[in-house]
């Protein structure tokens, strides 16, 4: 039997088919939350209109290090030896459990042209290394090579003196200065010129015990050290206290106001607040606290243990991009006079799972600044344990930039793992490809702490979005059901 049909009647069942074709292609992606995260295609695209992926490259790691580290904090990149390939220094608390046993891995991989070899060295371990943190690269002596300087949680800071020759397998020499020796608990540590007077400074907050009680606890300084004369000898170093607020946790260095000098951005999670440390230096180091106010801020976390800088509204000032309520990304507007408030703005969030590092980077080539964020899993650090999807898991993730800030931003994730926590992050094209690659370390993960580089992956189809660098490793799980 034959049927003619309408052009109305044709144009409906094309509308019919064409919906149920998209409605059948919708379905696996109606379903992904149920399967694990890191199986789930991608869909993010870059300019080029190609696929955006992901896949992990280990840089050191317990196996690697022929030794137990764990605990995997803070990194900085620096061509320590001056041969064109930048090396990462990283520290490793290297415990499972805060147990106020001072030891701790301070590490070096030195970098090559090819960004899967690299030469591990230990700098540091044990007690001069206790719960080290954070890790920080200056010229302190002069000689034109980098030192290292590392804060250490139990209890200290330490500096490396570069030995210029044959350093991947010379003794670094160091010191602990007394003036920093049982301190309670470094937990930043940053290098900068303060004054310009070509001599580096060494900036720190000290949060006063490894813990941290938010409340209810004696203020603890927020100082720079300056040092005058030999860095190895004790008497060089001079504390200058800034400021002393409850559970410092942040002294970020930063131009906030692009002036040509490095001004200081203060943390303390004990009162809840961020604190811009103006710098109006001549000869002597003169700083000028201003407290960052926030329109529209409710009685939410604002602690700014990891911070970045940049305008992302390009109207030629700096905004900070921070974290609130742990699992929420936000930026403050920075106002053109700092008695009026910031602004905040909403980016996005990972709930439940706590944000602790993150950075911006343009991940699509789009010519705007994305976020990657990297979670910090709060189960148990040696086994997967019997957490549930719901708990704050160890996920990665960016936060695609809208272009138009009346519009959302669109968060694709990467993998989510039932134990990961992503303490920092820094931006570089490793494999020199023209795209954004990241470097980062990872804790709360036992075995499996350590360093990594997540490798951006361009590609014509959809594919997975994570590709792990292990066969075995901390459990993939799905994305929480709400």
């Amino acid at each position: 039997m034959y049927f003619k049909l309408s052009s109305q009647e044709v144009k409906l069942t094309y509308f019919i088919c064409f919906t149920l074709l998209i409605s059948c292609k919708d379905i696996p992606n109606r379903q992904s939350h149920k399967l694990p995260l890191g199986n789930i295609k991608s869909f993010a695209r870059a300019s080029d209109d190609k696929y955006i992926s992901w896949k992990e490259h280990i840089i050191d790691d317990t196996a690697l290090s022929g030794g137990v580290i764990s605990g995997s904090d803070g990194l900085i990149m620096a061509d320590l030896d001056l041969d064109g390939f930048e090396d990462i220094i990283s520290v490793h608390e290297s415990d499972t459990k805060y147990d106020d046993i001072p030891k701790g891995h301070i590490r070096i991989a030195f970098g090559s042209v090819n960004p899967d070899k690299w030469d591990l060295v230990t700098l540091a371990e044990g007690n001069e290394a206790g719960a080290a943190e954070d890790v920080a690269v200056g010229d302190i002596n002069g000689d034109g090579y980098l030192d290292i300087v590392a804060a250490c949680e139990l209890a200290h800071l330490i500096y490396f003196e570069n030995p210029k020759v044959n350093i991947r397998s010379a003794y670094w020499n160091r010191i602990i200065p007394k003036i920093t020796q049982n301190r309670g608990s470094f937990i930043r540590v940053f290098t900068a010129d303060l004054n310009k007077d070509k001599s580096i400074e060494v900036i720190t907050a000290n949060k006063g015990n490894q813990r941290g009680k938010s409340k209810g606890t004696d203020p603890k300084p927020i100082s720079y050290f300056k040092i005058s004369g030999n860095p190895l000898v004790d008497a060089s170093w001079q504390e200058h206290k800034l400021i002393n607020v409850q559970v410092p946790i942040n002294s970020q260095t930063i131009d906030i106001d692009n002036d040509g000098d490095i001004d200081i951005i203060a943390g303390s999670r004990g009162e809840n607040r961020i604190i811009l440390m103006e710098n109006i230096s001549n000869d002597s180091i003169i700083f000028l606290s201003h407290d960052i106010k926030i329109s529209n801020k409710k009685p939410h976390t604002i602690s700014g243990f990891n911070m970045d800088f940049m305008d992302l509204n390009k109207d030629g000032l700096l905004d900070i991009i921070l974290t609130e309520n742990d699992t929420h990304l936000i930026w403050l507007e920075q106002p053109s006079d700092w008695e009026n408030s910031w602004t905040s703005h909403h980016i996005g969030t990972t709930n439940p799972d706590q944000i602790v590092g993150f950075i911006g980077a343009d991940i699509n080539n789009d010519g705007y600044k994305d976020f990657l964020t990297g979670g910090y899993s709060r189960g148990t650090r040696d086994t997967d344990g019997n957490v549930k999807i719901n708990q704050p898991l160890g996920r990665i993730a960016w936060f695609e930039n809208p272009k138009d800030f009346t519009k959302s931003w669109i968060r694709h994730d990467i993998s989510r793992r039932k134990r990961g926590m992503f303490d920092k992050f820094i931006a570089k094209d490793m494999d020199n490809d023209g795209d954004i690659d990241f470097v980062s370390t990872r804790g709360n993960s036992y075995p499996y702490d350590g360093v990594f580089w997540l490798e951006q992956i361009r590609s014509d189809k959809a594919i997975e979005s994570f590709t792990k660098a292990r066969p075995a490793d901390s459990e993939e799980m799905p994305l929480p059901d709400k």
